[in-house]
């Protein structure tokens, strides 16, 4: 497979624009990440994965050991505890059933351009690490009903997908709904074809969300079924509990973050 980044041509207004697709990561230090379980959480509807990834980061205190970079990248620094962060950036850190877990997450959703050289980037990355699972949380539009109480809308109903058949025996093992037909778009579609033409086990989560919306309450559903993937408990009270706090916090942040990035934004730390 051609892992490496390719020239992409675009059209604007009449004038034609030529990207370099040069994303890459960065290693802050070399860390045995041999059969570690790999979360992507980069941004979709309702926020639902980087909710996710950054709710795994606090609650199992994660440690950054590197970022990804590309000149098509927002020139921002996510400013988290008076410390400066790149829009995307990778933690890990041991669960307590002695799994190894690493979660890339950002605040940025990637622009169509890069989805494919971003996806390319992680796989080789994870692949070159001796990983072997990779979980990619992503929300589903779906309509509400009028009458459901806010309780209900809380619960999402969340379905997955194996790129391989090693992956989907594993989701009926664990008696987690399939998804049976429909389109997955973005990094979570790219990573399921790459994943299927590789041979690597990658499953991709889908929860119920609202569209416009940070939806704390599918992120929880979300969380559950990773929980149940990966064999740990992961208490999502908070987030069923503190839900429209949070969902408040984030549309106010997404406000003033927009002038600035193309795509949603969301501040890390924010489910204590």
């Amino acid at each position: 497979m051609d892992w490496d980044g390719t020239r992409k041509k675009a059209h604007t207004g009449g004038e034609e624009l030529t990207y370099l697709d040069d994303v890459e990561v960065i290693d802050f230090e070399d860390v045995d990440l041999s059969n570690a379980i790999v979360i992507a959480g980069f941004p979709s509807v309702g926020l639902v994965s980087t909710i996710v990834a950054n709710y795994l980061i606090d609650a199992l205190d994660l440690k950054q050991i590197g970022s990804v970079k590309s000149s098509q990248f927002p020139a921002l620094s996510v400013v988290h505890t008076g410390e400066p962060l790149s829009p995307v950036r990778i933690y890990t850190g041991l669960l307590k059933n002695g799994k190894k877990i690493v979660i890339f997450v950002s605040e940025f959703k990637p622009k169509p351009h890069l989805i494919h050289a971003l996806s390319n980037t992680v796989l080789k990355w994870i692949c070159g690490k001796g990983c072997n699972l990779l979980i990619s949380p992503e929300g589903m539009v779906v309509e509400w009903e009028e009458d459901k109480s806010s309780e209900e809308e809380n619960i999402a109903e969340v379905f997955a997908i194996g790129s391989t058949e090693n992956a989907r025996i594993m989701l009926k093992e664990k008696d987690i709904p399939q998804f049976k037909n429909g389109i997955i778009a973005g990094v979570s579609g790219v990573l399921l074809n790459k994943g299927k033409q590789t041979g690597f086990d990658v499953i991709a989560i889908l929860a119920e969300a609202h569209h416009d919306i940070p939806d704390a309450g599918a992120a929880a559903s979300t969380l559950n079924v990773i929980a149940t993937i990966i064999g740990i408990e992961i208490n999502v009270g908070p987030l069923y509990d503190e839900a429209e706090r949070i969902e408040r916090q984030l549309q106010k942040i997404h406000k003033q973050a927009k002038p600035m990035v193309p795509g949603r934004a969301l501040q890390p730390g924010m489910y204590g």
